[in-house]
């Protein structure tokens, strides 16, 4: 079992960048899928960003390619996502996920730990 916690989050005007942090506990995150989702306010949570197990294959949603950016550190628990040139519509709350499928998978069922989520808001 992994337990998660994010931080980072905030409140940001547009064009800005944030970093966001999750540390995992438990001696096994190295075989985790790590991922991220967000839930905009009314709406589902929906994929953000994955990263396999070893960290060498990422996948990312549309809505992000070429301004968000997923890695992980296996030795130190912990992985990140770097948001770049946000918008208001990446505002949200993010969740930081694990699971021990391979990354293909990128739907919230197929996640089975799940942090508490951040606050990212973005102004206009």
């Amino acid at each position: 079992q992994v337990q998660l916690v994010e931080s980072g989050g905030g409140l940001v005007q547009a064009g800005a960048s944030l970093r966001l942090s999750c540390a995992a506990s438990g001696p096994t995150f190295s075989r985790y899928t790590m991922g991220w989702f967000r839930q905009a306010p009314g709406k589902d949570r929906v994929f953000v960003a994955d990263i396999s197990a070893s960290g060498s294959s990422t996948l990312y949603a549309d809505s992000v390619k070429g301004r968000f950016t997923i890695s992980r550190d296996n030795a130190k628990n912990t992985v990140c996502l770097q948001m770049n040139s946000l918008n208001p519509e990446d505002t949200a709350i993010y969740y930081c996920a694990a699971t021990v499928r391979s990354y293909y998978y990128t739907k919230s069922y197929d996640y089975n730990y799940w942090g508490q989520g951040t606050q990212v808001t973005v102004s206009s």
